[in-house]
């Protein structure tokens, strides 16, 4: 094993419980994503039972996969996460091609792109500061084509809420993680509200939960069900991102599993419920390719517009999964500057905060730098794609570290092992062979776009040996 397994970084504080872990991964997961997709999946599978098995397909993989990353987490809690299970089963290259895709694109696409969402609903309230608001506009020719650009006033409220989450991060685990827990509390109220006065006060019809009401052939459903499952799998996307912050976690042999298993299963319970509330509230054919569906579901349930309170809902649900995304990520930078994969002041821990600070720094000028393009979606739809193709490795590093380190101490074993991870792989792998079917084009654009950190990681890896 490398000699960041044997002897895990000691500047970083454990300052994170298990409640404080357990709201790290809900509050990353729950973004803007369950207030917008259930529409966009009634147009894949026009059928009411079709999209809560969907859902509940989604929970069951996502638990499969938490139950086998918290063996790789108790076995080796250090900070990085993923990165370390990739590196220890196949080597740097597999762990930085990872880092690359996740500092590239992933997780800070995944930034910019809730900033963005969180300054599309701020401007509900401020007009002014909206998306829709243009404050400059230019054709810009690249190479002989001309490229339009447009920068909005919510862009650059995307940029200082990146900014400021940063900063508070910056100066503190503990800071952040009190943020992290007041707005995933929040987020989870605001929820349970919504599903709790649907039931009693809301005037919704009854729900046909036939599989097939349309009469679409096998075929069809199929094709649907998968698309509906990509959608699920991006509002459960951020489950494992925990595990970058193993390093900061007190008692993690114990609280790291229990916050994957216990943020899994509570995270499920509220998407099936907060989605048999939208179908309570709205017919499929009225739900079909709504974006904002949260919206017009509470909008019929209560019989008065809910815009407002909606909006207020994804402001708060979408500022929380951005301050536990920009407390995640560093740490996974972190640890390829530690193994001498990237910048040498990324590996740099505040003397007197005890964050990576420089290593917070970039993630929010890139990020920033995204948010501005406002390009990045397609990008990310890329990265998604390669994103699970490491969701496979990483469960499937549980049975070469098995062979490979039998003696690594294993305080969690997953249970269910061998059928649960390899339920994980097999699902995932058709969610993969879907996408590539359905979205080819995206699909190979994300494994280019990998293929691209090649050559970097060989850079990277000269220049270690010239340093020695």
């Amino acid at each position: 094993m490398s000699q960041e397994t044997n002897n895990p970084p000691t500047d970083l504080e454990r300052k994170l419980g298990l409640f404080d872990s357990t709201m790290v991964m809900v509050g990353i997961v729950i973004g803007s994503g369950i207030f917008l997709t259930t529409g966009i999946m009634a147009k894949s599978i026009p059928s009411a039972g079709l999209i809560l098995l969907a859902w509940f397909v989604g929970g069951l993989l996502t638990l499969a996969g938490a139950l086998t990353y918290a063996e790789l987490g108790a076995a080796m809690p250090e900070a990085g996460g993923q990165y370390v299970y990739l590196r220890e089963a196949y080597g740097h290259m597999a762990g930085f091609l990872f880092g690359w895709i996740l500092f590239m694109v992933y997780m800070t696409g995944g930034i910019a792109g809730l900033a963005l969402a969180f300054a599309e609903y701020f401007g509900y309230f401020f007009p002014v500061l909206s998306i829709d608001n243009i404050i400059f506009s230019r054709v810009i020719n690249l190479f002989g084509h001309p490229i339009h650009y447009n920068l909005s006033a919510g862009q650059l409220i995307g940029v200082l809420v990146i900014i400021l989450l940063s900063i508070i991060n910056f100066i503190g685990v503990g800071f952040g993680k009190f943020i992290q827990n007041i707005f995933t509390i929040l987020k989870i109220g605001t929820i349970v509200a919504i599903i709790t006065l649907g039931f009693a006060i809301g005037k919704g019809t009854s729900i046909n939960l036939s599989l097939n009401p349309e009469g679409f052939s096998l075929s069809q459903l199929v094709i649907g069900f998968g698309l509906a499952l990509i959608a699920v799998s991006w509002a459960f996307d951020g489950w494992n991102n925990v595990n970058f912050v193993a390093g900061e976690i007190k008692n993690p042999k114990r609280n790291l599993p229990l916050a994957l298993i216990l943020g899994t299963l509570g995270i499920t319970a509220l998407y099936i419920l907060i989605n048999y509330i939208y179908l309570y509230a709205l017919p499929i054919s009225e739900m079909s390719g709504v974006v904002r569906i949260a919206e017009k579901a509470t909008g019929a349930l209560f019989g008065a517009s809910t815009g407002a309170v909606i909006s207020a809902a994804v402001i708060i649900s979408t500022f929380g999964a951005i301050n536990g995304s920009i407390l995640a990520g560093p740490r996974v930078y972190y640890a390829m500057a530690k193994d001498k994969l990237f910048f040498q002041r990324v590996s740099r821990i505040h003397p007197r905060f005890h964050t990576p600070g420089f290593s917070i720094l970039i993630q929010a000028i890139w990020a920033s730098l995204l948010t501005l393009v406002g390009t990045f979606e397609q990008i990310f739809t890329f990265a998604m794609f390669v994103a699970i193709i490491f969701w496979i490795a990483a469960a499937a590093s549980v049975f070469t570290l098995r062979k490979k380190l039998p003696d690594l101490p294993r305080p969690y074993k997953t249970w269910g092992y061998p059928v649960v991870p390899i339920i994980f792989i097999i699902t995932s792998v058709g969610i993969l062979l879907n996408t590539l079917f359905v979205k080819p084009v995206e699909a190979l654009a994300g494994i280019s776009l990998t293929a691209l950190g090649i050559p970097v990681y060989f850079y990277w890896k000269r220049k270690q040996i010239r340093s020695k």
